[in-house]
């Protein structure tokens, strides 16, 4: 059995895609959501799973934490992993390993841009090797699409907290545009993973159909918010996906100014008011 995270299980028999199978289904939840629990693409998965792609080393170990399935019972006798190296002095939260890496990687990308941090920098910044990195995510797009979706769930649980201690339609949208705009150190750290993603985007499918996602989910929020301002006649007689539209894209434009500019040009507190100026004249009701 090699060593190399990224290299493809043997599999002549079938008998580890059903194992993996097995196991999977036991979780009770979608192939959807477990693809995107392993960081994997949904499709990559579905051959797998149908005996027309071979799982990696790294997958099959993604697999076993989610579904607490020893990896050695998946993989069989004959092809057990290496364990990885020592963990080093560095705490590892409740999540495990991987939610430190991917922590990690969110915080090194914020500060020095995606193709600015090595996996040895993201490993020294864990306590822990290369290999060990490598180990949960064998390349640097499975490291991007971890961490940009661990900042989207950040963020849609932020989302989520807000909206139901709203009082009408317009609190809520007011407070998805104060968790747009970077006034926080946890908030430039994720605008910036952001603009990473955009570039990346442009070049890699797996990494565009990401960004595809979370944009969709995200307009898709604020349309529905401005659908309920409607009914409940705090906003306009608008067309919600189209304002929806505008309005992201006003959000998307403003931070990059507030990241990309000298902090006495265009700051948080412009782009505040610059979006509440924005919603009074174009949303809210007379």
């Amino acid at each position: 059995m090699t060593d190399d995270p990224s290299a493809r299980v043997a599999d002549e028999a079938g008998a580890l895609t059903e194992r993996v199978r097995q196991a999977i289904d036991g979780l009770g939840c979608s192939r959807r959501e477990i693809a995107r629990r392993i960081v994997m693409d949904p499709s990559k998965l579905s051959r797998s799973l149908s005996g027309a792609r071979r799982f990696t080393v790294a997958e099959i170990v993604r697999i076993a934490d989610i579904t607490g399935v020893d990896a050695g019972r998946l993989l069989g006798p004959a092809q057990r992993p290496a364990p990885p190296p020592a963990a080093g002095p560095a705490a590892v939260p409740d999540g495990g390993r991987p939610l430190q890496i991917v922590r990690e990687t969110v915080r090194l990308i914020a500060e020095h841009g995606f193709h600015g941090v090595r996996v040895a920098d993201i490993a020294a910044a864990c306590g822990t090797s290369t290999a060990a990195v490598h180990y949960h995510f064998p390349g640097r797009d499975e490291l991007l699409e971890a961490a940009v979706r661990w900042c989207m769930d950040e963020d849609t649980a932020r989302r989520a907290a807000g909206l139901a201690a709203a009082s009408d339609a317009r609190a809520e949208l007011l407070h998805l545009i104060a968790l747009q705009t970077p006034r926080t150190d946890q908030q430039r750290r994720q605008w910036l993973v952001w603009l990473d993603l955009w570039a990346q985007a442009a070049r890699s499918t797996a990494i565009g159909r990401l960004h595809e996602h979370y944009y969709r989910q995200w307009r898709t929020t604020v349309a529905d918010v401005l659908r309920r301002g409607i009914a409940q006649g705090v906003f306009r007689d608008l067309d919600p996906e189209f304002t929806a539209l505008r309005l992201t894209a006003l959000i998307d434009g403003l931070a990059t100014q507030v990241l990309a500019t000298a902090p006495d040009s265009t700051g948080p507190d412009t782009m505040h008011d610059a979006l509440l100026a924005f919603v009074a004249s174009e949303v809210t009701a007379d």
